[in-house]
């Protein structure tokens, strides 16, 4: 096992294995929000403190967003939309951390995320309306239009890996030109242009992953009125 830099980043190798620093990154925020998950709902009482209050708030706010989309189908889709927002939000954030680089910076990782909600796309629309009843709508009106649906598919996939990957890298590469440039005479403006970018990239990203699942399922499929496992 050893580390060494790679275009000013670290990167641990194990034998052939090299994992670069964007994945350690994403192991660590990872790790993070799942021991935060396991502490914070592990406390969950009746009588909730402040911390259960805001926990519950941001999961209000999640829910209600996911419900004006997809409206009887929000704890269907909320584990996942809801996830990678909270992962998005903290892995756009975490550059601000002395010795951190945003993971989001990297296509890989953008590409990753993009290809987990091409694939939610579908397993979603498969599980509203069958295999089937899902595949169907490729070939509707005509079995002329699957080259295009396919095209459609893959194009999306791919934009919404860029858009994400560029926007948060310029947006970092901008604000090091600028401090740079200026010193830091004006840090927090640009701290807080920061803040601001990553989290409207957050929710066009997780809002986009949401508008996708809700055009594979069916207008005819059955709400879900229960909360779902």
């Amino acid at each position: 096992m050893e580390s060494h830099g790679a275009q000013g980043h670290w990167v641990l190798t194990l034998g052939p294995l090299e994992i670069g620093w964007e994945v350690l990154t994403t192991w660590l925020i990872m790790a993070l929000l799942g021991l935060g998950s396991w502490l914070l709902t592990r406390r969950f009482t009746d009588d909730p403190g402040r911390l259960q209050t805001m926990t519950e708030g941001i999961i209000s706010v999640i829910e209600g967003a996911i419900e004006a989309v997809l409206p009887g189908h929000t704890w269907r889709v909320l584990p996942f939309v809801g996830t990678l927002w909270i992962f998005l939000t903290v892995a756009n954030l975490i550059g601000l951390v002395p010795g951190l680089d945003s993971p989001t910076t990297e296509i890989s990782v953008t590409g990753a995320l993009a290809i987990l909600v091409f694939m939610s796309v579908h397993w979603f629309g498969i599980r509203s309306e069958g295999l089937w009843g899902y595949l169907k709508h490729y070939v509707s009106p005509s079995p002329l239009l699957l080259p295009f649906h396919i095209i459609g598919e893959i194009t999306r996939t791919l934009a919404l890996a860029v858009r994400l990957f560029g926007n948060i890298m310029s947006m970092e590469n901008a604000a090091l030109i600028i401090l740079m440039v200026m010193g830091f005479l004006a840090p927090i403006p640009i701290l807080m242009l920061h803040i601001i970018e990553a989290l409207v990239q957050t929710y066009i990203f997780g809002m986009l992953a949401l508008i996708f699942i809700a055009g594979a399922i069916s207008s005819q499929g059955k709400p879900s009125s229960r909360r779902e496992p």
